[in-house]
Order: C-alpha cells, then sequence, then structure tokens
C-alpha cells in the first residue's frame, strides 16, 4: 500500500496510505485532502488536479499522454516541468512515498 504526501501551496502536508492502482486524484478525494478539486472526476478533461510532483519521483511516472499534455496547457495556475494532472497518475508499490504539491489555484 503506498503512501502519498500533499504538500499545499501554503506549505501544509498531509500523508495517507492507498492500495495500489488508486490515481493520486482519488486518494485525494477520498481523503478530503484540499487543493484537489478533480471537477470531471478524474476523466482528463478540467485540469483541476494539477500538481507539481517532486522531481526525484518523475523517473518513475509514465509520460504524459497527448489529452493530459493539452489539459496542462490549460491550468489555472503555472506550468512547470513537473506539473501533471494527478487523476492520471496511478500509484503503485513502486511510488512508495511520492510527493506532488498542489498549486496556488485550481480553477
Amino acid at each position: 500500500m503506498p503512501s502519498i504526501t500533499y504538500i499545499s501551496n501554503s506549505g501544509e502536508s498531509r500523508t495517507v496510505t492507498v492500495d495500489s492502482g488508486v490515481t493520486i486524484m482519488q486518494a485525494a478525494v477520498r481523503n478530503g485532502v484540499p487543493g484537489i478539486v478533480a471537477d470531471c472526476g478524474g476523466e482528463c478533461q478540467c485540469a483541476t488536479c494539477h500538481v507539481y510532483v517532486d522531481p526525484k519521483f518523475l523517473g518513475l511516472l509514465k509520460p504524459a499522454a497527448e489529452d493530459e499534455d493539452a489539459m496542462l496547457a490549460l491550468t489555472a495556475s503555472e506550468r512547470k516541468d513537473n506539473s501533471r494532472l494527478a487523476c492520471q497518475l496511478v500509484l503503485t508499490d513502486a511510488l512508495e512515498g511520492i510527493v506532488v504539491t498542489t498549486p496556488p489555484i485550481q480553477q
């Protein structure tokens, strides 16, 4: 069961543990983590689950697909090299301890 740490834009952190196969967005919503709106429910159609992934975990993730890349162009907060949509990041045991930071705004 991988754990994930969410860090808010203001620096507050919260760690949750979930089953493998759950997305970072689903884990946030199920555990009441603020800062991830998830308006589209994980369909990669709204960019309101934008997160900044700790760079040391980027190499463990599959590259962003074309639809995710297109949605990242529409984020309300600055897109960075480590920007990803949490709905597209499926947790596995290899991602144990992953850290993501939520941006200042999502909408």
